[in-house]
C-alpha cells in the first residue's frame, strides 16, 4: 500500500475538519487512521504548527552541501594518491629506487 505524504496545510485542514464533523468521519473522508489523526492533534497541541511540519528528509540542507563537498575532495585526494603512486613506480623503473631524495 502506498502511503500519502501530507503537507502542513493539508494536516491543518484535516485537524479543523475533525473538530467540525468528528474524528471518525474525518478519518473516513481522508482515508486516514485515527492513530495518525490523534498523533497530529497531540503534536499540534504541544508545539503548534511547528510540530506538524514535514520531517521526511532526515538530513538538513545545511548538512547535504558539506557532505557533497567532502565526497568531491575525497575523490580528488584519491586521484592525487594514484598519480603519486604511478610516479613512484616510474622512478623505481628508471633509477631503481622509489625515493626521489636518493637519486
Amino acid at each position: 500500500m502506498k502511503y500519502k505524504k501530507w503537507n502542513l496545510q493539508e494536516k491543518l485542514e484535516i485537524l479543523s475538519s475533525s473538530e467540525e464533523i468528528g474524528v471518525v468521519e474525518t478519518c473516513r473522508k481522508y482515508s486516514l487512521s485515527t492513530g495518525t489523526l490523534y498523533s497530529w492533534k497531540k503534536k499540534h497541541d504541544n508545539q503548534g504548527e511547528a510540530g506538524l511540519k514535514v520531517t521526511y528528509d532526515t538530513r538538513s540542507k545545511e548538512l547535504k552541501q558539506p557532505e557533497e563537498e567532502n565526497r568531491i575532495l575525497r575523490k580528488l585526494l584519491s586521484n592525487k594518491e594514484i598519480e603519486l603512486e604511478v610516479q613512484r613506480e616510474l622512478l623505481k623503473k628508471k633509477f631503481g629506487t622509489s625515493d626521489p631524495r636518493k637519486i
